[in-house]
């Protein structure tokens, strides 16, 4: 088994006044040759939103992008004429595919927004753009690791064209929990805490720490205090 551990403090971190953004890997003004991703893992990005503001029309081609609010609302307009909002509890995925032009905004003008902004490179190109939306409280349970994104479109969560699995797993203190790769060696798992504090074959983690492991089959977690924590399994050849 391999292992690669960010700590949170060791993040990438710009402050733009509309903006208060933090990068596990090489994105934007932040550039680190050790953090170029994990596998097919590009982007992750823990993004702070001033209330009212964000992301003016920008474009994207041949990326999965993957928005998950921590906090507040979030809305998405694109050249498509498609327009949404997701909610804290909720998911949504954008294929790029062959482009497309999109905004994302702050949809409270009075309170912030906290997201995950992940990118996840695909295995197919130039596919029709689209997009995929749930609440993962559709298939979230206590103690035990729920599955919200899979390249499998009549699986449970929302999909994407990688062979890629995001879990979150919700933890009470003392909780062990052993997991199973689902395309064994092939593929590694990145995990990202999001609250409290596990520990992952040995190594502690606590809030927005990250740790990637490949190379082996299967992880137990073990939780230090109640925890939340996202599990993004992909592969490492980027296949």
């Amino acid at each position: 088994m391999k292992k690669v551990l960010h700590r949170a403090e060791s993040r990438g971190h710009a402050n733009y006044g509309w903006l208060d953004t933090r990068h596990t890997f090489s994105f934007a003004n932040y550039y680190n040759p050790e953090r170029m991703g994990f596998g097919a893992l590009r982007v992750l990005n823990d993004d702070i939103v001033a209330p009212g503001r964000g992301f003016s029309t920008h474009p994207h081609d041949n990326m999965e992008i993957i928005s998950i609010p921590l906090r507040g609302a979030l809305e998405h307009k694109d050249d498509m004429g498609y327009r949404s909002v997701i909610h804290k509890g909720e998911i949504q995925v954008m294929s790029a595919g062959r482009g497309i032009f999109h905004s994302e905004y702050n949809k409270s003008h009075e309170r912030d927004v906290n997201f995950l902004q992940i990118w996840v490179l695909p295995n197919q190109k130039n596919v029709e753009p689209r997009y995929d939306q749930m609440s993962m409280k559709k298939v979230e349970r206590k103690n035990g690791i729920y599955q919200i994104l899979s390249p499998d479109k009549d699986d449970d969560g929302v999909w994407i064209h990688q062979k890629a699995w995001f879990f979150m797993a919700d933890f009470e203190e003392g909780h062990r929990e052993v997991y199973g790769l689902r395309e064994g060696r092939r593929n590694g798992l990145y995990l990202f805490v999001l609250d409290g504090a596990v520990d992952v074959e040995g190594v502690l983690l606590q809030k927005r720490d990250g740790l990637g492991l490949w190379e082996t089959e299967e992880l137990t977690i073990t939780a230090k205090q109640a925890s939340s924590v996202l599990l993004m399994e992909v592969p490492m050849n980027n296949g």
